[in-house]
């Protein structure tokens, strides 16, 4: 075999283009001095059927196949063949199509991230790497990714941060989504994680390496998965709360902000969702949003913290004696209350910051 047979076996030509088996068939009985007005009295199909076939729409069945063959003495087998060649084909090209469409969408997923991560592997093709992240998203293709994470069934649509970080939101969303299916939990009960709710409180004067395992544990006897996951870049989220079943329910939760009054604040937000918040929906905190539910998951981490009858109090805390005081007496980090009064501007937003706890990921 020569070189140039070699390479053109190696490298096969496909077109991008589609011939309809009808366009033979209308040769066939152009040759033959038959109208498709005769073939379809002949074959017993309607005319607009037989013209349909001829144009490539309607699909030359077996039965018809072999109605040809009669008619025309071209074999069955013939016109099958055809016909499946020209439907392949044409699959071939609408896939193609989508392929170089998920292409520029693959442009905002962070996939240097999930390679970190080892999410997914690193690969030479760009289609190979579309391929590992629709796997990633539990997804067919582009449209069916668009259809789960585009539709505006998410209440963080609506906030002006979203606007092209959509994919790198989804992508931290996602990891929560892993990470909490993973994890075994008690069917939900809200009474259970209500109680739950009420007694990590406490945990808010305690170290990381106490308060996070205490509340994973409490928040699974609930029916919730707690997760934390690091930031996506690209991705403005403080949290999330999701259901992923009716009787498992998740809160994602990463480091954003790093001091412990966000943390704190927006688990306790995320609860606040899932307690009171329908099932359909999935809630991503990106800091203020304009929809009552989020105020309401607002008001009730605010209280959650620093129940109602002692919010009297708030106005006259100044100094660093004051807060700490404060917070031994209803028994929460003095960090939060901190945050409590700058996003109140009982003081500024530079005072009292050394009363924050930094948190940070143990391997960074």
């Amino acid at each position: 075999m020569s070189r140039n047979k070699k390479e053109m076996t190696r490298y096969k030509y496909e077109p991008d283009y589609a011939v309809p088996p009808g366009q033979t068939l209308q040769e066939t009985i152009d040759s033959r001095g038959i109208d498709q007005k005769e073939l379809a009295k002949r074959a017993d199909l309607s005319v607009k059927h037989v013209n349909q076939i001829v144009k490539g729409i309607a699909p030359i069945t077996q039965d018809t196949a072999i109605r040809l063959e009669r008619v025309t003495g071209v074999a069955a087998r013939m016109w099958n063949n055809l016909e499946a060649i020209y439907r392949e084909q044409l699959a071939r090209i609408e896939e193609k199509d989508r392929l170089q469409k998920g292409l520029e969408w693959l442009k905002a997923i962070p996939t240097n991230d999930l390679i970190a991560r080892g999410c997914i592997k690193k690969q030479v093709s760009a289609i190979n790497l579309l391929d590992e992240v629709l796997c990633f998203f539990g997804v067919a293709n582009v449209d069916a990714w668009r259809e789960g994470w585009e539709l505006p069934q998410f209440a963080f649509r609506k906030s002006p941060k979203v606007k092209g970080n959509v994919g790198a939101i989804a992508t931290w969303l996602r990891l929560c989504e892993l990470s909490a299916c993973a994890q075994d939990c008690a069917r939900f009960s809200r009474h259970v994680f209500k109680a739950a709710v009420d007694d990590i409180r406490a945990l808010t004067i305690e170290e990381p390496e106490v308060f996070v395992p205490d509340m994973v544990e409490r928040c699974a006897g609930g029916g919730v998965a707690l997760v934390l996951i690091p930031e996506v870049k690209g991705a403005p989220v403080s949290g999330a709360a999701k259901w992923l079943t009716p009787d498992k329910a998740m809160i994602g939760l990463n480091l954003r902000g790093k001091s412990d009054d966000r943390f704190w604040f927006t688990f306790f937000h995320e609860a606040g969702h899932i307690l009171n918040d329908s099932k359909k929906e999935t809630f991503v905190d990106i800091e203020y949003q304009d929809d009552p539910r989020e105020q309401n998951a607002n008001d009730f981490a605010a209280t959650m913290l620093i129940p109602k009858r002692f919010e009297s109090q708030l106005t006259g805390l100044k100094s660093h004696a004051d807060v700490t005081t404060f917070a031994a007496e209803i028994g929460i980090a003095p960090g939060i209350v901190v945050g409590r009064l700058q996003r109140e501007q009982v003081i500024p937003y530079s005072h009292l910051n050394r009363l924050k706890r930094r948190l940070r990921w143990s391997n960074s």
